[in-house]
């Protein structure tokens, strides 16, 4: 079987492509010089781009571009329509890892749409005199503009993915909190006993530590929509008309139900890409905390019988191929590597943006393929952690009911009905004799069962503070 090929041209020269392709020789060039990361770029980039050239297309439509041919305005429009539905991501093939500041990208999503928007037109593609790549794709437009007003409204639409993935883990979590509510444990600090807690308060301090990355994450979205969209080369608008530039931000933010704004300094907005790394910084602090919890989890569930025990997560697989029995804690772990590899990711991307110069950043695809990578694993990190462990947590209150018993932890409870220097003397006797708290505590008539259990109550190891013996949680009873 023979294929037919059509000849392209560009600055280089000729150059021999498949006939039916829809990219053309730039893209032809990029994939030629690039076979870096070996993977094509995020589909959300990609999505993200077929919407900012929409809005330049109707934009410039709206200015009177195409008036002599509205057939081919349409095909223009409805081209732009598909790749931002994600019909088009298969032809987009240049590497996510790319010199040119992202030339490379733009010029492979301005031939798809040209090309395809010549088969809509029953053209073939590659008849650019029809549709051109470069002087109807992308009319008054550079790839300095495009380029990163696409990331930031890919990055958008997945800091929202994001932001319901932490809100469901955050809630589960707090469901965990009220079944646990009940469950007295020994609280722990530099791994050693320390004092009582229950259970259920750890769980909601996990929530309450994801509840604070959701907010952070919702509000991190308005640094980015301001974006530099009608600024062209270095932002000061070099081949734009005026009116284009004040209007297309208007089109985009109808398009997109986003609030975007035009940046007031569109020079200092081409410049630098600072705000990338503000963003990374909420995702990092986002798997920091899923780093530190899922160790958390990790450790209460260790053993079980010869570790913590304190908790059980749910068996999703054998954990061993030599050691009969053996569960291991896969989903902390797994979820565990994604937050490590966030956080490496937001070291080459505040390495990217930092290594920007003068009038642009030459470094930003770099920038997308980390920053968008780190928003897609949070968000399945979060689900993950949520369905495949938390969502089936169970504490085995039998291992915490023994540890508080046994553990000199339980003696703080104690001190406001012992004192220190009687807790200190129970303290010691634990350890020479082997007994619990317990039985030294009532079996030598200090406390009566009645008083020892309501001083390890869950009501009593979650009291903020130690209320006086009167009642009163006053420092100084009466005036001063």
């Amino acid at each position: 079987m023979t294929m037919d090929y059509r000849t392209e041209h560009d600055l280089i020269g000729d150059f021999q492509l498949p006939a039916h392709v829809l990219h053309g020789v730039h893209t032809a060039r990029s994939a030629e010089n690039f076979p870096l990361a070996e993977r094509a770029i995020h589909r959300a980039l990609v999505s993200a781009y077929g919407t900012i050239k929409l809005a330049c297309a109707l934009t410039n439509r709206e200015g009177g571009a195409w008036s002599d041919d509205q057939a081919k305005a349409d095909a223009i429009e409805r081209a732009c329509q598909e790749m931002a539905n994600g019909l088009l991501y298969e032809h987009v093939i240049v590497d996510a890892l790319q010199g040119g500041a992202g030339t490379s990208t733009n010029m492979n999503v301005n031939e798809v749409l040209a090309n395809r928007a010549l088969v809509l037109l029953g053209e073939l593609p590659g008849t650019y005199a029809r549709v051109s790549p470069l002087d109807d794709i992308n009319l008054h437009q550079s790839t300095n503009d495009t380029y990163p007003t696409a990331l930031k409204l890919a990055a958008i639409r997945l800091l929202r993915v994001l932001e319901d993935s932490v809100v469901g883990l955050q809630e589960s979590f707090q469901a965990v909190e009220q079944r646990f509510a009940h469950v007295v444990k020994v609280g722990r600090t530099q791994f050693q006993d320390a004092v009582l807690i229950t259970l259920g308060r750890e769980m909601g301090a996990y929530a309450e530590a994801f509840g604070r990355d959701r907010w952070r994450i919702y509000k991190c979205q308005e640094r980015l929509r301001v974006v530099n969209l009608g600024g062209t080369a270095i932002g000061t608008g070099l081949a734009a008309p005026q009116a284009y530039i004040f209007r297309v931000v208007d089109v985009l933010r109808e398009q997109t139900g986003i609030g975007f704004s035009r940046a007031e300094n569109l020079v200092e907005a081409t410049q630098n890409a600072d705000v990338f790394v503000e963003v990374s910084g909420i995702l990092k602090a986002c798997a920091a905390s899923l780093l530190k919890i899922c160790t958390d989890l990790r450790v209460m569930s260790s053993g079980p019988r010869a570790g913590l025990g304190e908790i059980v997560l749910p068996a999703r697989q054998a954990g061993s191929s030599i050691m009969p029995g053996k569960v291991n804690p896969v989903v902390p772990e797994a979820v565990s590597q994604a937050a490590m590899k966030v956080i490496a990711n937001d070291v080459a991307l505040t390495m990217a943006c930092a290594s920007g110069s003068l009038e642009l950043n030459p470094f930003l695809p770099l920038v997308a393929d980390t920053l968008l990578e780190s928003l897609d694993l949070l968000a399945r990190a979060c689900t993950i952690l949520r369905t495949g462990c938390v969502e089936g947590l169970e504490a085995d209150e039998r291992r915490c009911r023994e540890h508080v018993h046994s553990s000199t932890a339980v003696l703080t409870a104690l001190l406001p009905a012992l004192g220190y220097e009687k807790a200190s003397e129970v303290a010691r006797l634990c350890q020479s004799t082997g007994q619990s708290v317990r039985d030294i505590v009532v079996g030598q008539g200090m406390l009566s069962a009645e008083s020892f259990d309501e001083c390890i109550s869950p009501e009593a190891v979650c009291r903020l503070g130690t209320p006086r013996p009167n009642g009163s949680s006053s420092m100084r009873e009466g005036g001063g």
